[in-house]
């Protein structure tokens, strides 16, 4: 009866934003996964038509680059969010958390954020461009509308911009905690506990 009546534990409200933004990075990455099946039907499609049939289509080479191009961009912040890019874990593992946090913290604003806010100013530039004049490929003959699909650069960038946000918070608490903060869904590239014992420092 009594665990009828059970509330949730309280979350600190820095915690709750950082998880919220963490989700809707997810979400929109797990959205435009979705990409992936339309990239693969339409290869498969081409392959057929180009070889069974012997009628290639041009305008699939368009759309193939810029499916691609949506998912490879719309990925970012989901990847940034789930702790997927790449890094040397191998020399990264092994430092303290502190240490981790004050070293991604003085990268992020090295090299993440001046490219971001880069990425963001160019990647509207382009878009507000490329709708004025409501750009084609010039790929391909006759090649399809690109000007909707240039408005990801931008939107994309605006996503890892938030997530990056978050990111710098994380490295903050983890500075002064001395542990870094849970994420909504954890993910390690390398099992630092296995690589230490497999080289033998406890």
């Amino acid at each position: 009866m009594l665990a009828f009546f059970k509330t949730e534990p309280e979350v600190h409200p820095m915690l709750a934003f950082l998880h919220l933004v963490d989700k809707i990075s997810t979400k929109v990455g797990h959205l435009f996964a979705w990409t992936i099946v339309l990239l693969t039907g339409i290869i498969v499609f081409e392959v057929f038509t180009r070889y069974a049939l012997n009628s290639p289509n041009p305008w699939v080479f368009d759309a193939s680059y810029i499916l691609y191009g949506i998912l490879f961009m719309m990925a970012g912040a989901y990847t940034l969010a789930t702790n997927g890019h790449v890094r040397g874990d191998i020399l990264y593992g092994f430092l303290e958390p502190r240490t981790q946090a004050i070293l991604d913290l003085i990268l992020y604003f090295i090299f993440f954020f001046p490219g971001i806010i880069a990425l963001t100013y160019a990647g509207y530039t382009f878009a507000d461009e490329a709708w004025a004049i409501k750009e084609m490929s010039s790929i391909t003959a006759d090649g399809p509308p690109i000007y909707p699909f240039k408005a990801f650069i931008p939107l994309a960038a605006v996503f890892l911009l938030l997530q990056g946000v978050v990111e710098v918070i994380r490295c903050v608490m983890c500075i002064k905690d001395g542990v870094w903060p849970k994420r909504e869904d954890d993910v390690q590239e390398v099992d630092v506990e296995k690589l230490k014992a497999s080289l033998g420092k406890n």
